[in-house]
């Protein structure tokens, strides 16, 4: 049973931002109220609050200049984006969203989609010239009708050319329908990419992005290899919904009765997503650590400081035998005994696409089993967030009715038994073999070339890789135009942190 022994959030929301105003007696001068929410959340729980002086508690002597302060943003984004600690390089992934409920839907799997997942490169590493190759499409859209498939190549939307300036207005959340231009690859007969191009076609395909959920498992089946069964699993969001989790773990239920020998984890388009989902799943892998950590949370001095002395253990986060799922109240919603294969090693695939909570997999398991990594270097995202709400204690229950604005910020970094993090530049495979677009096979498939290159190592045959540099020119993928695709939260509710077992 869990009883509440502190609500530290309504501690640190109530009296570090109000009593940060000597004056107790002016009026409160506010440009909006949504700007007074976007403060107070960054000041409460933002992870790099130290280091913005503007979210200092003393910032304000008096509430009037607090109120002058908040005038001199013209809207909440702009207020928002000057609170953030070095956007192009450290804080990369909080985002403030207008519209929580599109934004909660989108968490949980459920965006406007055509179907259609891509990556989009440069054509040469200086390039603003960008192509598009399509990675996989999921069933029951507007893709699978028109007949798009892996390896598709385009090069423009509605007749235009694709460029990095533009690609965000043809191929962005905003546009419901588009017709892409499509090219063939061409590698001009040499294995340098810098020399490619794209021949340009007149065959031309319209898309339409309805409401779509995702079932994160793209694809698993069971590959027999020298006698020995293989599992392998492509995996593309920690979305952290019952029905998908559930789903998930009967997977590795169907590989525990095959009594599989080894896994090949397919993380190569996963963007990330939910801390739990992540654990469970690395739990799923393993077996043999209950118990032991599997990555704990470092938060901003402040919080980090008020959790050591009311509940140091909820920053501890245990490689587990079940799943369980709790509500703000502490009640149980979702649990499930966990399916374990108890391996000590996995091959993962990834890209430059591999962010985040798909990130934590590797973090996590390095201390304890071999971690075979297979592809591109990845994304480099090990901080974690979570929605903030303008309610007093910053939960959906009781948000202010007058808007939908909700904050995604950066809470605390994730850290392994071994005190490893901070790796901004990413995860780099012991074999690096990037997606050759003129071969890219058939995912699941035991000749696709990054899960033929696990199972030769498998087979004890040896690695290969390649030298070509595509990862140099990538630009974006699909995700990247869907707010917070490619970033790591926590699902527990903030006063979880104040629970005492």
């Amino acid at each position: 049973m869990k009883i509440m022994r502190t609500l530290l959030i309504a501690i640190i929301f109530g009296s570090l931002t109000t009593s940060c105003f000597e004056d107790r007696d002016d009026n409160v001068i506010l440009s909006s109220s949504i700007h007074d929410f976007v403060w107070k959340g960054m000041n409460a729980v933002y992870l790099y609050k130290a280091e913005i002086p503007d979210l200092a508690n003393d910032r304000f002597t008096s509430n009037e200049e607090y109120g002058n302060y908040l005038n001199s943003f013209s809207s909440p984004e702009e207020l928002f984006e000057s609170l953030i600690y070095q956007r192009q390089t450290v804080d990369r992934f909080s985002i403030i969203v207008d519209d929580y409920i599109a934004f909660e839907q989108a968490l949980s799997g459920t965006t406007v989609s055509n179907g259609m997942e891509f990556g989009l490169f440069r054509f040469t590493e200086t390039s603003s010239e960008i192509y598009g190759y399509v990675r996989y499409v999921m069933p029951n859209t507007s893709a699978e009708s028109q007949g798009i498939k892996r390896g598709d190549i385009f090069y423009g939307v509605d007749g235009t050319q694709l460029t990095i300036e533009n690609a965000n207005n043809l191929l962005g959340s905003s546009t419901n329908s588009y017709s892409i231009n499509i090219g063939v690859y061409n590698d001009n007969g040499t294995p340098e990419v810098n020399d490619d191009s794209v021949d340009q076609t007149t065959e031309t395909i319209e898309l339409i992005k309805t409401p779509y959920t995702e079932n994160p498992i793209l694809t698993h089946n069971i590959l027999n290899v020298d006698g020995n069964n293989v599992g392998y699993l492509m995996y593309n969001s920690f979305t952290s919904t019952n029905q998908f989790d559930s789903e998930l773990n009967s997977v590795f239920g169907e590989f525990q009765s095959a009594n599989i020998t080894d896994l090949v984890l397919d993380l190569r388009y996963n963007g990330g997503g939910s801390v739990n989902t992540a654990i469970w799943l690395s739990s799923m892998i393993t077996g043999q650590f209950t118990g032991d950590l599997f990555i704990r949370e470092e938060w901003n001095n402040e919080i980090q400081a008020q959790i050591n002395s009311s509940n140091p253990e909820s920053l501890l986060n245990p490689f587990v035998d079940e799943m369980i799922k709790y509500n703000s109240n502490g009640d149980i919603v979702f649990q499930e005994n966990i399916n374990h294969l108890n391996l000590n090693k996995v091959y993962i695939l990834t890209t430059r696409s591999t962010a985040s909570a798909s990130e934590l997999i590797i973090n996590g398991l390095n201390p304890y089993i071999d971690v075979v990594q297979i592809g591109a270097t990845t994304t480099g995202k090990y901080q974690a967030s979570t929605t903030i709400y303008d309610s007093p204690d910053l939960g959906r229950q009781n948000a202010n009715p007058n808007h939908t604005y909700a904050l995604q910020p950066l809470i605390f970094k994730s850290i392994n038994s071994e005190g490893f993090t901070d790796y901004d530049a990413g995860f780099v495979p012991q074999i690096q073999l990037n997606e050759n677009l003129g071969n890219l096979g058939v995912l699941g498939d035991i000749n696709e070339p990054l899960l033929a290159a696990a199972i030769l190592d498998i087979q004890g045959i040896g690695r290969i890789g390649n030298s070509t540099q595509n990862a140099i020119n990538f630009f974006k993928d699909s995700n990247d135009f869907i707010p917070f695709s490619k970033n790591m939260y926590i699902n527990k509710p903030l006063n979880f942190y104040y629970y005492e077992n």
